[in-house]
């Protein structure tokens, strides 16, 4: 009997491909994590503070937008202006929704961030190394590790906050 894989399980596909082809599948699969816990929310319920913490759907993309922005754009292949944001404030900053935010507009503003990010990482050797305000330097092989870590992080909070606002779980 011959088995089939769900195609939307970018890592389980790539599972025989090259190191690279691994980790971009699993950052994508979990880029994709979040957007679908934050899809068909109404911008009430993607603000809605369900946690102690500040933590909301809202504040998971905006947040992960700009992590995005920060360790692929910025550090990789900064434009003139660009500042590597690396303290305490300006991550609890990028959690903070104000009033223009839409969940539409959050999820456009991750997308193009991911695209961006999916272009810039793409012209890298795993191997290249860069300079980074707190840790020395960084390998681009660190960094995709690392946002495999984050995003995966933020969309099992995303999954527990989907869960309490509607009873949606699941990866999928």
């Amino acid at each position: 009997m011959e088995q089939t894989i769900d195609p939307t399980l970018g890592p389980v596909l790539a599972r025989t491909g090259d190191e690279r082809a691994v980790l971009d599948s699993f950052l994508d699969f979990h880029r994709a994590v979040v957007l679908r816990k934050v899809r068909g929310l109404a911008d009430v319920d993607a603000y809605r503070r369900l946690v102690p913490s500040a933590t909301t759907l809202a504040g998971l993309v905006k947040h992960l937008t700009l992590v995005e922005r920060n360790w692929f754009a910025t550090l990789l292949a900064p434009a003139p202006g660009d500042v590597y944001l690396n303290s305490a404030e300006d991550a609890a900053a990028s959690f903070a929704i104000d009033d223009q935010d839409t969940v539409a507009g959050l999820v456009e503003a991750y997308e193009r961030a991911c695209d961006r990010s999916r272009e810039v990482v793409a012209r890298f050797d795993l191997d290249h190394v860069v300079p980074h305000p707190q840790l020395g330097e960084v390998s681009v092989r660190w960094i995709l590790v690392h946002m495999i870590e984050e995003t995966a992080r933020h969309a099992g909070h995303a999954d527990i906050l989907r869960e309490l606002t509607d009873g949606t779980t699941g990866a999928l």
